[in-house]
């Protein structure tokens, strides 16, 4: 249906875990991938700090948009492209993904009958194009319908929705070919310790403590202190060359995790920065990151968490609005040590079906 000067997409609009945005199938997208930028910038809002004229919520943590693909790769059912749209550039970013948005993957894969629903519960394999890497959506469909009412909460969320469970799989050293892309656990960068991983999402961590800061503060704080903020950026650009990705002024990777220790029941207290901002909560992918770097000694996580017994265990990464759990199953020991398998507990929720219309 057009509008006029318009054309229309057809879309889901999902909260995905603790994020929010648009879901659409690549054929329906330009295939030409500055054709399809400027199509998102347009259904999102941006470049524009409110958003007001697209469907972005004014939030890193809204203005994300999920592309997915029937898969032609074998034992895959869907492929998915994560695009982090830049708020106040003209920006979309596919270097990292997202584990938030991924939740929603799945069940828009079988609402718009890319997979075929399965009574009971349906398995869907995903490639994240992302990161290389497989991951396993389980999705409650009691009698061949999707369920999204349920009894699980998720820190971040308000209420109660089915679980949507995620198992990562080659999810080591996705971007950059190893989980510790300087050759080293730890490096120092402008007099502040860091540890770079790439598990997941690349990422540096560092100790809050080392920039002044509890580990414990919020987006006031933090968002807030540009001083800091400014400083975090300069460490951040020298680690991206460090860790291979050359000039990363205009990529959100890598990531940033400011690590102290626990105060509750988790294994270590995080603030993810994504990167200019800070996480509400904290990214799937970063959780998957940080927990792995709790396991391998001589890291800036390891000194601070709490490591349980068992293989695999349940990491409780302590956040802003509360806990994210990660199952890691591992292998080795050390810099060696390999991730088998992480698991996440997630929700999502269908907000909108229909059609997104953008000039033509």
């Amino acid at each position: 249906m057009n509008v006029q000067d318009h054309i229309s997409i057809p879309c889901f609009i999902f909260r995905g875990g603790t994020s929010k945005g648009p879901y659409f199938r690549a054929e329906d997208l330009p295939s030409d991938i500055a054709a399809r930028d400027r199509v998102l910038l347009k259904v999102i809002g941006s470049p524009d700090i409110r958003q007001i004229d697209g469907l972005g919520g004014a939030d890193t943590l809204t203005s994300k948009v999920a592309i997915v693909s029937k898969s032609t790769r074998e034992g895959v059912d869907v492929d998915y492209l994560f695009c982090q749209v830049d708020i106040t550039r003209p920006l979309v970013d596919t270097g990292p993904s997202c584990g938030n948005m991924l939740s929603g993957v799945a069940p828009f894969a079988l609402e718009m009958g890319i997979v075929p629903i399965q009574d009971g519960e349906t398995r869907v394999v995903i490639y994240d194009i992302n990161t290389s890497s497989k991951i396993e959506a389980v999705i409650q469909t009691p009698g061949k319908r999707l369920k999204y009412t349920g009894d699980a909460a998720i820190d971040g969320v308000p209420g109660v929705a089915a679980a949507v469970v995620l198992n990562f799989m080659d999810i080591v050293g996705g971007k950059t070919g190893s989980m510790c892309p300087t050759g080293k656990v730890m490096d120092n960068i402008q007099g502040v310790d860091v540890s770079c991983f790439d598990v997941a999402m690349p990422m540096i961590l560092m100790r809050a403590r080392d920039l002044g800061l509890e580990g414990t503060e919020g987006r006031k704080e933090i968002d807030g202190n540009k001083e800091l903020l400014k400083r975090i950026e300069s460490i951040r650009m020298e680690a991206g060359r460090m860790m291979g990705f050359g000039d990363v002024t205009d990529s959100v990777i890598p990531k940033v995790g400011l690590l102290s220790e626990p105060r509750g029941e988790g294994a270590i207290t995080s603030r993810y920065l994504t990167p200019h901002a800070l996480h509400a909560a904290h990214a799937v992918t970063g959780a998957c990151c940080v927990a792995t770097a709790c396991m391998v000694e001589g890291s800036v996580a390891y000194e601070f968490a709490r490591r349980p017994e068992g293989n695999p265990r349940t990491i409780w990464i302590e956040h802003p609005t509360g806990m994210v759990d990660v199952r890691l199953e591992t292998a080795g020991v050390g810099s060696e040590l390999q991730v088998v398998r992480a698991g996440i507990l997630r929700t999502c929720r269908p907000i909108m079906k229909g059609e997104v219309f953008v000039p033509e």
